[in-house]
């Protein structure tokens, strides 16, 4: 539905975007994450008409609406926004407000309650903006921006001013009625819990190029980059080194084959969730510190080469600062490795 093609932005001698590339499926959630100051907000913008590509080609439905010498206009592109402060009219009605792009549309009326059902204000259509919560006003920014039926929906952090409990929320309902509509949607954010939820895939930026695209599972479980690994979950690195026998670290031998001559420094992407702990004396590391969740425990290990991991314990496991344990990795996931900052 939405094509980027080696697009760029520069803004003086400030380049933005780079050399990106970007592919949207139809009916899909494609959540662009990363940093503040990455070019996520800006690609959003290239897409939505309201920001001009320096080079490159971007296509929406099919049709080519920037490619460094054409531009269409926002109103012309078919598509719909939702910003990071709604932009609800505050002089409209929440009915007004949702059928403001529907011009004078024959059916305008219905579609607004068409809408408004949709969304579950089928009863506040009468109410202005100032009445309503602040998920109510999402959910009209939504309405409104969905009404017209837009090729591709657009989200510029849409849940940045909530608290955090309605913004967990309202990721349900938002994900579940964008959904059961089948819209296209790019959702910016630099929460990467929210990208993880809300996208069907999950694009990382890193200083306006992309780092890497997949689905939530392959972003969290093989990350391609140490900057993706960092940037996702809660991640340690520790040294290593190539034998013959496979990776030597600071937790012991890792028996895995790596192609590169014996020797190689290479490093290594733990998660708390894949380090094991167990009391010993003669251990591998020690405890420095802890974070009770309620749930858990997340223990700070430091190694005897001076690194440091984390560790994700199960509550009934107590463990006192100081204590010397034997740290090794759990199977489920291999740990990642990276040398000269990418995957192998």
């Amino acid at each position: 539905m939405v094509s980027c093609q080696n697009i760029s932005k520069s803004f003086g001698s400030v380049s933005v975007v780079q050399s990106l590339y970007l592919d949207v499926p139809e009916g899909k959630i494609v959540a662009l994450l990363g940093p503040s100051g990455c070019g996520k907000t800006t690609t959003l913008r290239l897409i939505a008409g309201l920001e001009r590509v320096d080079e490159g080609e971007i296509v929406i439905a099919g049709r080519v609406v920037a490619d460094g010498r054409n531009h269409v206009p926002i109103e012309k592109r078919r598509v719909g926004m939702v910003f990071q402060d709604y932009a609800i009219f505050p002089h409209l009605s929440v009915a007004h407000n949702v059928g403001f792009g529907l011009g004078r549309n024959g059916h305008k009326e219905e579609r607004v309650a068409e809408m408004l059902n949709f969304v579950g204000l089928g009863d506040l259509g009468e109410r202005m903006p100032h009445e309503l919560s602040g998920g109510q006003q999402q959910r009209v920014a939504l309405a409104r921006a969905i009404a017209p039926q837009p090729d591709v929906l657009l989200m510029d952090e849409p849940f940045s001013n909530l608290d955090a409990a309605l913004r967990q929320e309202m990721r349900y309902e938002v994900r579940d009625l964008l959904q059961k509509a089948g819209v296209t949607a790019v959702f910016v954010t630099h929460d990467q819990e929210e990208a993880l939820f809300m996208g069907d895939w999950v694009a990382v930026m890193n200083e306006g190029r992309m780092e890497q695209i997949g689905t939530p599972e392959q972003i969290f479980h093989h990350p391609q980059t140490r900057f993706v690994a960092d940037f996702i979950g809660q991640t340690d690195f520790v040294a290593g080194t190539v034998t013959a026998a496979g990776l030597q670290t600071p937790l012991g031998l890792i028996p895995r084959p790596v192609a590169l001559p014996e020797g190689t420094a290479v490093e290594l992407a733990l998660r708390a969730d894949d380090v094991t702990l167990a009391k010993d004396e003669q251990g591998n590391g020690r405890i420095i510190g802890r974070q009770f969740l309620g749930i858990a425990y997340v223990y700070r290990v430091g190694l005897a080469d001076g690194s440091i991991v984390h560790s994700w314990q199960p509550h009934g496991v107590q463990l006192a600062q100081g204590t010397a344990v034997r740290v090794g990795l759990a199977g489920e996931h291999p740990p990642v490795c990276f040398y000269n900052g990418r995957a192998i």
